[in-house]
């Protein structure tokens, strides 16, 4: 007889410790994935096959997040410097302002469904850095996750949770055929999989051979790339197998700003990791002794609310920034913010700047080759849509785009929209301290100047800087905190008006993972986080 048991009730407090390696180390949000990476390192591969394949077996075992239809970007420490990779892809030639309204979205884009879906950007990211920094064939760094489609996996917890959530959502909106192949696909029994149950997709592991085989151009100019252009007709999409061959994955300039002698790293925009290095950049100017204490609280809240509200007006494609980055991160403008915070919560008003449901991993070797990679559907399974047969469920990134024709992110036919994904790197001197990540949609910038105040300024070590209570601003003056905050600080908070509320789940806070490398000794130490199904893989 089975022991019965609810994976869903954790009634005690646990903990984990951090994790020591100097081979190698993957850590991400869902222990199969992690030791995959872990499996490439040991069969000669680098930091970067490790990473990639990582990131094509979460789109297997942690479908809820992120899929072969996503869009990626990538901060690469290779040879001393770091290379950054934009995998965001472009909207189609076909989408605009008018088409939408003409079918009848007056204010914004749909969620679900074909119209917000742009091209996808990972398959192509995918293959780019294999060609740039990888030491294996995509053949065999694909391997692990063709492998986990065909033959299949037991359901995690965290993994049986958002699923079973998506299922129940997705049963009451999607009416439509266009939306038969995700059923069909994701819940062939008439149910999301439970926890401990095996789960298979044999058509994504024919799509991912396909990629693998063709350096990802059957996704683009081939086979796939007709199979995706003939659902998009039928159903009246906008995407078109021209908009696929179009696209190419877009090596960047990394930004930064100095942080009490640390350089912290973000993708320039379309990301929106500008906004952490602004609120970081207004946050320098404050000297902080104490972790837990309202005034810390409160005086971090209130720069990345400045911060998040002028990267909501002005992030978007770069080509239609009306504001640079250095504008937006200079050392006159952070002082102009720093100056509105006061003793009480604010509504903030964007500035004026001097003109100018994914995953996350991190991956290490023992050679100093580092990766921070993020992956996403946007909103869990993303649009809805996915291409019968093949596993791809294509996501929704179209949705952040708007509607009005003066706003920065406007909507534009090859334009790339406002992106929450980021990845995120530590540098001191020249030196790589090493990647880190929070995903979770608007969460993510928020996660990164908590999780780096908590490394630089409080000096915890990496899973403690992951387990510590987060906040999170969603709009106004109202504050999201997690359960374990102190009650006496979410109080003396509230006084200082902001409007607090107290949430019951963690995984609206985002979920996270950091590897730091010793610089004399080679040692990697690394964390997960407790919100999710998370494991650091060491060798």
């Amino acid at each position: 007889m089975n022991v019965q048991h609810d994976p869903q009730m954790y009634p005690y407090p646990s903990q984990r410790n951090v994790v020591y390696g100097r081979k190698g180390m993957v850590s991400t949000s869902q222990p199969l994935a992690a030791q995959a990476g872990l499996d490439i390192l040991k069969q000669g591969g680098n930091a970067i096959d490790a990473a990639i394949a990582t990131a094509a077996c979460l789109t297997v075992v942690e479908p809820t997040s992120n899929g072969i239809g996503s869009d990626c970007f990538a901060l690469v420490w290779v040879d001393g410097k770091l290379h950054g990779l934009n995998g965001s892809g472009q909207a189609p030639n076909a989408l605009s302002i008018d088409a939408v309204k003409a079918a009848g979205y007056e204010k914004e884009l749909p969620t679900f469904g074909m119209t917000p879906v742009t091209v996808p950007g990972t398959p192509r990211a995918w293959a780019e850095l294999s060609r740039k920094f990888g030491k294996l064939p995509l053949t065999e760094v694909l391997k692990p996750a063709i492998d986990y489609a065909e033959g299949g996996f037991p359901v995690s917890p965290t993994l049986a949770k958002y699923w079973n959530g998506a299922f129940t959502t997705f049963s009451k909106l999607f009416k439509g055929e266009e939306f038969k192949a995700w059923f069909e696909t994701f819940a062939p029994e008439g149910r999301a999989p439970r926890t401990g149950e095996m789960w298979k997709s044999p058509g994504h592991a024919a799509t991912l051979k396909r990629i693998a085989q063709t350096d990802a151009e059957d996704f683009y100019t081939g086979e796939i790339a007709d199979q995706i252009d003939a659902y998009f007709k039928e159903y009246h999409g906008y995407l078109r197998k021209e908009d696929l061959e179009a696209y190419q994955p877009e090596w960047v300039e990394p930004i930064s700003v100095s942080y009490r002698g640390y350089d912290v790293w973000e993708i320039p925009p379309n990301g929106q990791g500008l906004i952490a290095l602004e609120a970081l950049k207004i946050l320098e100017g404050y000297e902080f002794t104490e972790k837990d204490s309202v005034d810390t609280l409160h005086k971090q809240i209130e720069a990345m609310k400045l911060a998040f509200i002028d990267g909501m007006k002005y992030i978007t494609d770069p080509k239609d920034m009306k504001v640079t980055p250095d504008a937006l991160l200079s050392e006159s403008y952070a002082k102009e913010r720093r100056e509105l915070i006061g003793k009480e919560a604010l509504t903030p008003e964007p500035g004026t700047p001097p003109r100018g449901g994914t995953v996350y991993l991190a991956a290490a070797d023992g050679e100093g080759n580092m990766v921070s990679f993020i992956q996403s559907n946007y909103m869990g399974f993303g649009s809805g849509i996915v291409v019968p047969g093949t596993g791809i469920a294509m996501q929704n990134r179209g949705h952040n785009f708007s509607l009005d024709e003066t706003h920065d992110n406007c909507l534009k036919p090859g334009k790339k929209t406002y992106h929450t994904i980021i990845p995120g790197f530590l540098t001191k001197g020249d030196e790589a301290v090493g990647p880190f990540g929070v995903m979770g949609g608007f969460m993510q910038p928020q996660g990164h100047v908590q999780v780096v105040m908590n490394t630089v300024d409080f000096h915890l070590n990496p899973q403690a800087a992951l387990d510590s209570p987060r906040w999170m601003w969603s709009e106004g003056k109202t504050v999201h905190v997690e359960g374990s905050l102190p009650s006496h600080l979410a109080q003396a908070l509230k006084r200082k008006g902001h409007d607090i509320q107290v949430a019951l789940d963690g995984g609206p806070f985002g979920r996270g993972q950091i590897i730091w490398r010793d610089a004399e000794t080679g040692v990697l130490a690394g964390g997960t986080e407790h919100r999710t199904d998370g494991e650091v893989a060491a060798w």
